[in-house]
């Protein structure tokens, strides 16, 4: 029997999250626990080859309204192993929360409402990723590009910002787009 990781002696009740991926669920606080054993084989059965994981949607852009999970800030200890779990952060547009992983088993914690944003971002089958340097420099500059295209928008206005951003594209595809930046530069001088 496994006990919830956030609460203490609360029961985890076994419950399906999706086909044929089982977890255990903690009736007080939503969390689930899903243990290496389960994942890793219902993982390897939707995963295909060595296919490079990408980001499908940006997580400051999900429509999802998402509040930061009450417990999320808590310290968790592993339900199998008993040792401190590992925390991965995502960040979205109402704020961040914590996926935490047992280094040791494998076994993932979501707190409620996780799993889901999980499957929104289609990271329900890469769990893993969300702990690499990569995941988080990714995350680091799909936010900093929302942020310079939302900082344009609040100060150009929507349709003067898109021409500037598709005015960019062109700018930097092109060979010499440089001379065109150093000209928009000078003209905005004046």
């Amino acid at each position: 029997m496994y006990h919830c990781p956030k609460e203490g002696k609360i029961n985890l009740e076994e419950r399906q999250i999706a086909p044929g991926l089982s977890a255990h669920a903690c009736p007080s606080c939503a969390g689930l626990w899903v243990p290496g054993a389960n994942y890793l084989p219902w993982q390897a059965q939707r995963v295909e080859g060595d296919a490079p994981v990408q980001v499908a949607v940006l997580p400051l852009s999900l429509s999802t309204p998402f509040p930061t999970p009450p417990l999320d800030n808590r310290a968790a200890l592993c339900p199998e192993c008993h040792g401190y779990l590992a925390r991965g952060r995502l960040t979205l547009g109402g704020g961040c929360f914590y996926i935490e992983r047992c280094p040791s088993c494998q076994g993932t914690w979501c707190d409620g409402g996780e799993w889901q944003i999980l499957e929104n971002l289609q990271l329900d089958t890469h769990i893993e990723y969300i702990f690499s340097p990569e995941w988080q420099a990714l995350v680091r500059q799909l936010e900093t590009g929302e942020r310079e295209r939302q900082a344009l928008v609040d100060k150009l206005g929507a349709e003067v910002a898109q021409r500037v951003l598709e005015l960019g594209e062109l700018l930097q595809a092109h060979p010499h787009g440089d001379f065109g930046v150093a000209y928009l530069m000078r003209r905005c001088d004046h």
